[in-house]
């Protein structure tokens, strides 16, 4: 089970990252942004906009293995680490800044989502201790 959680949540989180700064650079390439038919063609002939549904549809799938056997508090929770790593991809590959409010933020994500693993960890050790006490 922690083997499927160490691949999985990863892959989740690579996929919807190649999603949204996909999308990014769609939109970047499809300027200046119209709410018309030719904005909509531009945006449709960015290869960049493909990868990126095709980043969806991975995330789509990965999300739906995950569910079967994942908690669903702390899988939800694990599925938002994207925020963090597409901050970091931006900063890196399009050259964006990050700002310490974006920092702290980031941080309060992984702390959050650490003490949601270890709870769960905490859990699921108690609930198997008093398994075993219980008489037969």
């Amino acid at each position: 089970m922690r083997r499927l959680y160490a691949i999985g949540f990863p892959v989740l989180m690579a996929f919807d990252t190649l999603a949204q700064t996909c999308f990014k650079i769609a939109g970047n390439h499809a300027l200046p942004f119209a709410v018309d038919f030719t904005w909509i063609v531009r945006v449709a002939e960015q290869p960049w906009t493909w990868v990126a549904l095709c980043g969806y549809l991975g995330a789509f799938l990965t999300w739906m293995r995950l569910l079967r056997d994942a908690p669903i508090g702390p899988a939800f929770a694990a599925s938002h680490l994207e925020v963090v790593s597409v901050l970091f991809v931006s900063a890196w590959w399009l050259h964006e800044r990050i700002t310490p409010l974006q920092l702290l933020g980031a941080l309060v994500i992984v702390l959050g989502i650490g003490l949601l693993a270890i709870s769960e960890s905490s859990e699921s050790h108690g609930a198997a201790e008093m398994a075993d006490e219980t008489p037969d």
